[in-house]
């Protein structure tokens, strides 16, 4: 289907409603979208209460944040038509807010709309109007302390989580939905029982329905998604701080010479917009941030290869998700090998991936996308172009230094320029990106491990 013909069939989305379940154990909200003319959705999100908590509903904070999850969860409905007008009916939003919304779906779907060859700006994508009221209720008499710590299962959740140990006792991990190899990182970093919150989030099956009647699929922005469900939790239970993982590298966009960026909401752009936005209409009593963000998806990853215990759990393959394997396939399969390659010789590899990607002539298209030999990045989460030629740099002098034969990419990387370019580059274990957010005092526990990473590669 065409998605002008769709907007034009389909020109209204209505975020009618949305409700506040509660019981002693725990809190659901569900959501009243519709199309109007094609179908109402009614998307849910369920979260375990802990033990003699208050009654949350009634606060202010909570139904705020309720609402603004509502304002998150709606754009994979909206996207099934692009419907050019959007009424909010349960919330307020003064201009600013509308504007920053905007700008929030515009940058997050611009992968869906390059993959759809949808041609609108943001000024002209979707007219969006609220004509609710504010959210009401009681303040929140606590003061929050402590972290909670989302977890995806790859290698930068088991570093925040490494770096955090030291206050372990005032941490809680936190994961979306039931990803086996999520809970089992957080189970494998010491976080069970009431320590591991897990929610729920269910999609309304017309949505999926019509998207295979082929109406309008594609990417939509999750981490923003999870950086609202992350602070609801961090109110329910009286959390300080939202510590993600997200990092420097995050910030490159994927089509080379655009702004299109398959990780816009794990962007500094994001993060920094949306700690003003919670501070401004939500609450000040809970802060977000990436404690990764002054680091590169590199050093990162030369902490991670320190953490030995971790390497026969961590998962990052989208693939093989949900049967916790990885797949040996996909593009950020192969990142994460070329990164850790800098560290780890062949063998190692081979027992954590169980798949010799790197002697895999298949790839090479893969391979040169994420080198930048090929002018876009894959649509995946994956690093930057310098810092993966560098990881392939140090990889190369390793293998020559110990007299270890190439694997096959290797060897037809250094018949490239690229190699000449960074023949002799290497890792930089004290940079230190400055637009990051994270405080003082964590970031002393940053400094230490990669001081720790560095004693030990050099």
């Amino acid at each position: 289907m065409e998605w002008k013909d769709l907007k034009g069939k389909y020109p209204v989305f209505c975020y009618h409603d949305f409700a506040i379940i509660e019981s002693d154990t725990e809190l659901q909200v569900h959501f009243d979208f519709e199309i109007e003319g094609l179908s109402h959705f009614n998307p849910e999100f369920t979260l375990k209460k802990p033990e003699g908590s208050v009654n949350a509903g009634n606060l202010r904070v909570v139904r705020e944040m309720a609402f603004s999850l509502g304002m998150i969860e709606l754009i994979s409905y909206w996207k099934l038509t692009c419907s050019h007008q959007v009424i909010v009916e349960c919330g307020f939003l003064d201009q600013k807010q509308i504007a920053w919304w905007k700008h929030l779906y515009y940058c997050g779907l611009g992968e869906f709309f390059y993959r759809n060859h949808i041609d609108l700006t943001e000024e002209n994508f979707m007219d969006l109007t609220a004509i609710g009221e504010r959210a009401i209720g009681e303040e929140d008499p606590r003061t929050y302390h402590g972290n909670l710590i989302p977890v995806g299962g790859g290698k930068d959740s088991f570093v925040s989580l490494e770096l955090l140990k030291g206050m372990k006792a005032d941490n809680d991990a936190f994961v979306i939905g039931r990803v086996p190899s999520a809970i089992h990182s957080a189970e494998a970093a010491g976080y069970t029982g009431v320590h591991l919150i897990q929610a729920e989030r269910s999609l309304d099956p017309r949505m999926l329905e019509f998207n295979k009647q082929g109406y309008l699929n594609g990417h939509t922005p999750f981490s923003a998604l999870a950086a609202f469900a992350s602070c609801l939790t961090a109110v329910i239970y009286g959390r300080k701080y939202v510590c993600l993982s997200n990092e420097a590298s995050a910030n490159e966009s994927t089509i080379h010479g655009s702004k299109v960026n398959h990780q816009y909401s794990k962007t500094f752009e994001f993060e920094q917009n949306f700690t003003r936005y919670l501070s401004r209409y939500v609450t000040d009593q809970v802060h977000y941030f990436s404690l990764l963000r002054p680091l590169s998806e590199l050093q990162i990853t030369s902490i991670f290869a320190t953490l030995k215990q971790y390497h026969s759990v961590f998962r990052s393959c989208n693939v093989g998700q949900k049967e916790e394997k990885w797949c040996g396939h996909c593009a950020k399969c192969l990142f994460v090998c070329i990164m850790l390659s800098a560290f780890l010789k062949d063998e190692d590899l081979l027992n954590i991936f169980h798949a010799d990607m790197l002697n895999d002539e298949t790839m090479q298209d893969l391979f040169e996308q994420l080198t930048g030999i090929l002018d876009d990045k894959p649509f995946e989460c994956v690093g930057t172009r310098e810092e993966v030629n560098v990881a392939i740099a140090m990889s190369i002098r390793h293998h020559e230094a110990s007299g270890t034969p190439l694997p096959k990419l290797y060897e037809y990387y250094k018949g490239t320029s690229y190699y000449e370019s960074f023949r002799n580059r290497t890792l930089d274990y004290q940079m230190w990106n400055r637009e990051n957010q994270v405080p003082a005092e964590y970031a002393e526990l940053i400094h230490e491990k990669l001081n720790e990473a560095q004693r030990i590669w050099n």
